[in-house]
Parts: structure tokens; sequence; C-alpha cells
């Protein structure tokens, strides 16, 4: 048998000569596809190739129109001997604290794939607290900053849990600056990045990040567009960030705004496009491609049921993807590779709460349905999975 060595035998880009007829290659590396950066990634490429991406850890592909992220195991955290939302295998979607006062340690915890009321986490989170930013890579959640007590007291708090077990959240470090976030912190399956929110002074334009294997304080990433209280509806692919919507107070002006960073990089957010409408305090959730904001409060009107959706590859404004079974406000939204939910939130500016969770298919439009309850009705959670579009 011939021999041929297969150093610099093709590129990213399919150079290389053809093999014809039968050929066998023995090698101790078995198969190593190509690699580089998410920076690296060729911008034409033909259809099937696939890459190791260095950034995240994974293999990908290209599908006429965008990288895809290979995912490399599945989260089957269910347990099957329950009949409850812990029945079941797939996606687990964790909720933690909220309101309202005095603000709640408690975390809940349900299988995506079903239906059912949540289930008692068996542990609380560090500090009792409200409108505080739930991220997740497929193995530990984090919950960052947030508001304790009633009245402008801003918290710096990171603390983090491991999704597949039900014990103690533990302390992670420490935001940049103190401020209420609400929905709005993206992440992969390597970095959580928070943006923006409510601080002392009034609003934040502030991005920090933090490497999710570890534990230590945030480090500054960037900035958004603009400050902003409150820019719910925050999600993410592997590669991008989202950031949308926010209002700022004294007067109250609401914003359409949608931001988007790449995570694995720092600087300033850009422009993506604009919502149907002007609000804040909604909750986000995504699969690999396509992103979904649901619910939050307007100029006019105390919580709204509106849902948007955008393609996150793309740049563009938002389009109407249907209605929530229940309006609400101050909702934290968190997905599996399929299907989004969203878990309580305000029902009204007087402050009525909320124990309904709601869920969508996300590849589809259409409206909420109802998955089940919450153990107690509360606003201002956070919430993420170990199944979302970042991962």
């Amino acid at each position: 048998m011939s021999e041929f060595k297969t150093a610099g035998f093709s590129d990213e880009f399919g150079g290389g000569p053809d093999l014809v007829g039968i050929t066998a290659m023995t090698s101790p590396y078995y198969f190593v596809p190509p690699s580089g950066s998410t920076a690296e990634r060729p911008q034409s490429a033909p259809p099937g190739m696939l890459r190791f991406n260095t950034d995240i850890g994974r293999l990908e592909v290209w599908r006429n129109d965008h990288w895809a992220t290979i995912l490399g195991e599945s989260p089957n955290l269910g347990d099957q001997n329950q009949t409850n939302s812990a029945g079941g295998t797939g996606t687990r979607a964790v909720y933690g604290g909220g309101g309202p006062a005095p603000d709640t340690t408690t975390i809940d915890y349900f299988t995506v794939s079903t239906l059912g009321n949540a289930v008692a986490w068996g542990a609380a989170i560090t500090q009792s607290r409200t409108t505080l930013a739930g991220f997740a890579s497929r193995t530990r959640g984090c919950w960052a900053g947030g508001t304790i007590g009633e009245g402008p007291y801003y918290n710096d708090t990171i603390d983090f849990v491991t999704i597949a077990s039900t014990g103690s959240c533990t302390d992670f470090g420490n935001l940049t600056t103190a401020r209420t976030n609400g929905d709005s912190a993206v992440s992969n399956g390597t970095r959580g990045c928070i943006g923006g929110g409510g601080v002392p002074a009034g609003a934040s334009d502030i991005i920090d990040y933090v490497t999710i294997a570890s534990t230590g304080n945030a480090v500054d990433f960037g900035n958004l567009s603009s400050a902003r209280n409150d820019p719910g509806g925050a999600f993410s692919s592997s590669v991008r960030g989202i950031f949308t919507g926010g209002y700022t107070s004294g007067p109250a002006v609401y914003y359409n705004i949608i931001d988007y960073i790449t995570i694995s990089t720092t600087g300033n957010a850009q422009d993506f496009g604009d919502l149907t409408d002007k609000f804040s305090r909604s909750g986000g959730l995504s699969s690999a491609t396509r992103g979904v904001v649901g619910g939050g409060r307007n100029p006019s009107t105390n919580p709204i049921d509106t849902i948007n959706f955008t393609t996150i590859a793309t740049t563009g404004n938002a389009q109407d993807f249907g209605n929530l079974a229940t309006g609400v406000a101050f909702t934290a939204g968190t997905s599996s590779p399929t299907r989004g939910v969203w878990a309580g939130g305000y029902q009204s500016p007087g402050g009525t709460h909320s124990d309904v969770i709601q869920y969508v298919e996300i590849a589809s439009t259409g409206n909420a349905v109802d998955f089940g309850d919450l153990s107690d009705a509360r606003g201002g959670l956070g919430g993420f999975s170990n199944g979302h579009g970042g991962l």
C-alpha cells in the first residue's frame, strides 16, 4: 500500500487534493477537525463544514447561513420516578429569589419538556432579594445583583448552584457595582455577561462578565448603547448576547432598543434593531438561532402580554410572535433548545404577583400556554437553565 502524509492536507476553506477510491488512514490522533476562535470563522463556507470553536470548546457546523453549535452532551436531569414537573428527562429550569417584600430566598425547578408545578430545590439563595439576573452554563447556574428590602438597597452579590444537584447555593463573588438587573444577563458555555440595571443615581450602562466555571468578582466588559434600568428580555446564542428594552426614571422614558455583544470578546454593545414597542421588565429566552421576549410594561399599560422574536445571527427589528397567556412584568424567561418558559411576575401596578409558568415552542409563533405554577406567587425572580440557546 502506498503511503501519503496528511500534514497540510486541507484547510478550513476546503482546499486540498481529491481522494478517489478506497483509502485507508491510520492515526494515533483519530479525527481532528480544523479549529479556531469565533473571530477566525470562515464567513463563506461550504454547507456541512465542520470545525472546533476554541472559544466555546465545541464542534460547530456551517448551515448555509450560520454556524450551529453541536451539543456534545445531554442534560438528562429529570427523575422518571416522579410524576410532577421534575419527572422525565431533559433541560432543567431553575428560578430563585423574587418578591413581594419580604424578598424570598426560594429556589424552584422543573424539567422544561414536561408540564406541571415547580418543585422546591431544597436549599436557598445566599441572600433574599428581588430583580436579580440569572445565567448559566450546562453545569452551573448563577444569580447576580438585585434589590434587598423595600427601599433602594442595591446589591452586588453573585451566587451559584450546580444544576444537576438540588444542593446548597454558594457565594461566587461580586459585580463591579451594586445594581438591580431584572432579566438582563446572557451566557454561553463559558462566560456570563450582566448588562445595565438600576443604581442609586439612576440607571447604568455597565456590562460585567464572569467565567462561569470559576469563582471571583466580575470584570468590566464594556457598555450598553445607553444607560437604562431593567433592560430585561436578554437572551443569547453561543456567540451573541442580546439586551432589549429598558427605561429611565424621572420622568419615565421607555426604550425599544435592541443591543448585541459578542460574548467571547469585550467591548461596547452595538445596535441590532428595535422592538415592536417601547417596554421594560420583560423576560427573554432563546434557542440557538431565535430569541424571544415576553411580557413587561410600557408607558400606558402594566403589565403587557406582548411576545417579540428575532433571529439572533442577523440584525433587524423584532417581529410579533403572539401573546402571553397571562400578562406579567418582571417575569423571568429561560428555555430548552426548543421550548421557552416564563415564570412569575407582577400582574398589576398595585403589586399583585403571579405564580404562573407559561410556555411556547420557540421555532413556531403563537400564544403561550399554561405550564403549571411556582411554589409561591412572586415577581422579579432570576431564572436560568442548562439547555438554553447560548449552549
